[in-house]
């Protein structure tokens, strides 16, 4: 049976998702978007899939098989879509739950501390670049975009179902826990005293990336135990914070490849 009214309930619930960030912390569940993101998605995780009726007679039944599902009318998917040109397929997932202390259990962490970030493409870009770089956990403070803003999900094209995060009221207060697991914490910052690439990242590091207006807080760069900067040449002051990120992320992974011997 067919979903045909914006008026039907479970549309309703889902513009509600859609739009409200409180409303999808109730739920303890997000929605992702589009043919890849479905195709990526944990099965274990989905609640329900949403699919449009010409996807849905495109794909068939297989295409759903073994999930809750419900058919919309091409219009009705119209109207729970994020996106200008919908795909046709919508999932509520189910919220997984990251633990700080999972994250630096392991030998030599590799984290990112990140201080009221606020573009949701920057971070959507620091979540898809900190998998690639093979970090190990990302810490956010709680007044930064809130990473299952629909943007946000977008642009981390798949990472958000397999990168650890946590949101934390304050960053100073986990930075005890990494202090005893020996994690050297490195604040980007303009007054750095050396250039990123002279540091040694072989043991476990944490990197302060602040708000790309105002960068890191100086109470929070204060606490780090060292402060680096990147290079610039021409009348450039700063990067972009996700470009910042990338940058030290991929030279801990460089340093890395380079002692176990990958090319």
């Amino acid at each position: 049976m067919m979903i045909t009214s914006t008026s039907n309930p479970q549309v309703k619930h889902l513009q509600q998702l859609l739009k409200k960030a409180r409303a999808r912390e109730e739920a303890g569940v997000y929605l992702v978007e589009g043919v890849k993101m479905y195709q990526e998605a944990p099965r274990s995780k989905i609640e329900k899939v949403y699919i449009s009726k010409s996807l849905f007679e495109e794909k068939g039944q297989a295409f759903v098989a073994g999930l809750p599902m419900e058919v919309l009318d091409d219009r009705v998917f119209a109207a729970v879509s994020d996106t200008k040109t919908p795909q046709g397929i919508l999932c509520v997932i189910r919220r997984h739950n990251c633990q700080l202390m999972d994250m630096i259990q392991g030998k030599s962490p590799h984290l990112l501390l990140l201080e009221q970030l606020q573009d949701p493409g920057n971070l959507g870009t620091i979540f898809r670049t900190a998998e690639g770089a093979g970090v190990d956990g990302i810490i956010l403070s709680r007044n930064s975009v809130d990473i299952y803003n629909p943007k946000t999900i977008r642009s981390t094209m798949g990472s958000i179902y397999r990168m650890p995060f946590v949101y934390v009221d304050d960053l100073e207060e986990v930075l005890p826990a990494l202090k005893e697991r020996g994690i050297r914490t490195y604040a980007a910052h303009l007054k750095g005293e050396r250039f990123y690439d002279r540091e040694d990242y072989q043991g476990g590091c944490a990197f302060f990336i602040g708000n790309e207006g105002n960068g890191l807080s100086k109470r929070l760069s204060e606490r780090a135990d060292t402060w680096i900067r990147i290079p610039m040449e021409g009348k450039l002051e700063s990067l972009n914070a996700a470009v910042a990120a990338s940058i030290l992320m991929y030279e801990v992974c460089r340093q890395r490849r380079k002692r176990t011997g990958q090319q």
